[in-house]
């Protein structure tokens, strides 16, 4: 047989690409479809649905075994069914209910997959977010044909290939003050799956407006927690936390990190916690608090304290109102964004600062200089700028005298004054750097504006952001 020319090859990959692009719209075709035929059969016989809102669950019928689970439910969830305690009675009760996940992406994964296998009847997702690829190690929900398409998307495909008979109801945009009293009062249970303060009290003090119960879950690192908010008399979240924390120490996970597995334990658990709610079976955590140390394998479970009578959304004396729910202003009240969108700081005046494209230029005209990586140890083994000196900020002040010789040792070899640049991932901690560096008397220290991100976005595109 003939060796393929390379013309044969390229038309082969081409061919091939454009089956894969066919064969994946063919899928999002399909998905489609079937969400629509299912909407249109749970809207029979009580009319349309309109956009965003909750069809009542088909009524009750008498299947003649003394409950109201068809031949086709008893089969689905007979394992389920097989529990004593659980049985036809909490599985009926799960069929009728409707739940709220707000957020689909590390928490709300598995938390959404396991309601909507377990037979929740209303499944409701919340999410103004994109899928993308460094979601994936643990938004488990989504596949990388979905990266670029919005995450509810994504997550309602999901759910209802696991079960198409259920209602899915998707909601592509932000939770805010101005929509979260209409669409979580459609709503018996709410999941709380975002990552940020300002949300969280934000969905807390809206489930006690409208007397709802709440699973927060919450994970970062290795490690995870999970509590059941407002639920038989125990406590809102303003309760533990009636003041913010200060916002050093609100991390996200991407700046801080998470193993991909954690979330998934967790939104697991928020899924269990919301079954036994909506089913009426067992002890959900209200008034105690599960934590989860994934490196030691070690599980607590701590009591917490209970319902504040001085709390300002549940208290007793409380005229915390939906329309004081509306104009409260929480993005204020915690010194944190409701979006995930990094931080931006402006701490330097512009003579103490150049962008990348400006720097790029020093390197391309051999400008001696020095440049110092501000990043922890552990960032800058993933990717840093060659020639660069790794000095973490906390340290900075410390490693004083490295950074005085690596300048003189510049000198010296060039001839010539020796600039210096700091660089850190987004432009933020460079900024206090270079603050501390001119107190110090480096005064001609220089911050590179937007850091390593920066440089990706407007230099390099190869280079490697996480």
């Amino acid at each position: 047989m003939a060796a393929a020319d390379g013309g044969e090859v390229s038309a082969i990959l081409r061919d091939l690409e454009s089956l894969k692009a066919s064969k994946s719209e063919i899928e999002l075709r399909i998905s489609a479809l079937e969400a629509r035929l299912q909407e249109i059969n749970l809207q029979q016989p009580n009319g349309a649905v309109s956009n965003g809102s909750c069809a009542p669950l088909p009524s009750s019928v008498d299947s003649g075994y003394g409950h109201d689970l068809s031949p086709q439910m008893i089969y689905r969830y007979s394992r389920q069914l097989l529990l004593p305690s659980f049985g036809v009675q909490a599985q009926s009760k799960l069929l009728k209910s409707s739940i709220l996940v707000v957020g689909a992406g590390g928490l709300g994964s598995p938390a959404l997959l396991y309601l909507a296998a377990c037979g929740v009847g209303h499944l409701g997702i919340i999410d103004h977010d994109v899928v993308e690829l460094n979601n994936m190690h643990r938004q488990i929900i989504h596949t990388e044909r979905f990266i670029g398409q919005p995450k509810v998307r994504s997550a309602a495909a999901a759910c209802r290939s696991i079960n198409s008979t259920i209602q899915v109801v998707e909601y592509q945009e932000p939770l805010r003050t101005s929509n979260a009293l209409e669409i979580m009062s459609k709503y018996d249970i709410i999941v709380d799956a975002t990552d940020n303060a300002p949300s969280r009290y934000m969905i807390s003090d809206c489930c006690v407006v409208l007397g709802k119960p709440l699973v927060s879950g919450a994970a970062l690192g290795f490690e995870g927690q999970l509590t059941v908010y407002n639920y038989n008399g125990g406590p809102c979240y303003r309760c533990l936390f009636p003041t913010p924390p200060p916002t050093t120490a609100c991390q996200r996970c991407s700046d801080s990190g998470v193993l991909g597995v954690v979330p998934g334990i967790i939104g697991c658990l928020q899924a269990l916690e919301a079954i036994k709610i909506a089913g009426e079976v067992g002890e959900p955590l209200s008034g105690r608090m599960l934590l989860l140390d994934s490196l030691s394998g070690r599980i607590r479970i701590v009591k917490i304290r209970g319902r504040s009578l001085q709390c300002v959304a549940c208290g007793e004396n409380t005229t915390f109102s939906k329309l004081q729910f509306r104009e409260f202003d929480y993005e204020n009240f915690t010194q944190s964004p409701l979006t995930p969108s990094p931080l931006k700081l402006n701490l330097l005046q512009a003579d103490s600062r150049i962008n990348t494209k400006e720097y790029k230029e020093k390197i391309d005209d051999g400008k001696a200089h020095v440049l110092i990586d501000v990043r922890p140890e552990h960032h800058f083994k993933i990717v840093s700028l060659p020639n660069s000196l790794n000095i973490p900020l906390p340290s900075l002040e410390a490693r004083l005298p490295e950074i005085s010789l690596a300048l003189k040792e510049n000198e010296e070899n060039r001839g010539v004054n020796s600039e210096l640049y700091v660089v850190c991932r987004r432009g933020n901690d460079s900024q206090r750097a270079v603050q501390s560096l001119h107190k110090l008397g480096f005064t001609s220290a220089r911050d590179i504006i937007g850091g390593l991100e920066a440089w990706a976005r407007d230099v390099d595109p190869n280079f490697p952001t996480y």
